[in-house]
């Protein structure tokens, strides 16, 4: 014998009407049936502090001028590969992109203290932030073999591109997280909403 329950869930499984939020049933069955009803990435403490740090500023702007920077310094690195012209040129963007990925890491750090009460390493962005730290150690690499003279110039930018490549996974890590805590702050029901407990 079926029980409603089982009957919904089969229903729900093969509904591919376009109006079933319109008939009410779309909104109800994604609540019970979605991921994102787990913890957010925020907490309603969180969320505040985050939107009244001044730090949350700061990130939004650091982060697209540091993506431009990348960018622009992954051509000319490319660009003396390819042609083995403009090391100067690649060098110096290096050192700039090295710069403003410091900048960003000590202000996120700030931020995360200011949302989730320490520097580094919270619930919310830990893979994220041990990511960070190999983004930051390929970085510094980078200027030791610069600076030190150790490595021969053409080693020297496939070290900062190596660090390119973590500081993308990063990033995209960074992206991903954040679209999800968008998603979660709009269509996140807590189980005492849907009659749960825990």
């Amino acid at each position: 014998m079926f029980t409603l329950d089982q009957i919904n869930r089969f229903i729900g499984s093969v509904d591919c009407c376009p109006w079933g939020a319109a008939a009410g049933c779309r909104e109800t069955r994604m609540a019970q049936t979605s991921p994102l009803r787990g913890r957010p990435l925020y907490t309603a403490d969180e969320r505040r502090r985050r939107d009244a740090s001044i730090w949350t500023l700061v990130q939004g702007v650091l982060a697209p001028v540091q993506f431009v920077v990348f960018l622009i310094s992954l051509g000319l690195v490319l660009h003396y590969l390819a042609t083995g012209d403009g090391w100067v040129y690649a060098t110096v963007s290096i050192v700039i992109k090295t710069l403003v990925l410091y900048t960003i890491m000590i202000t996120g750090a700030i931020w995360e203290r200011d949302v989730f009460g320490r520097y580094l390493f919270a619930r919310a962005f830990f893979w994220e932030d041990v990511v960070s730290m190999l983004v930051l150690a390929l970085h510094t690499l980078y200027l030791v073999a610069l600076f030190s003279r150790a490595v021969a110039p053409h080693e020297q930018m496939f070290i900062a591109l190596a660090a390119y490549f973590t500081y993308v996974v990063n990033a995209t890590q960074f992206v991903l997280k954040l679209r999800a805590a968008r998603r979660q702050e709009t269509s996140w029901v807590p189980d005492t909403a849907l009659g749960h407990s825990s």
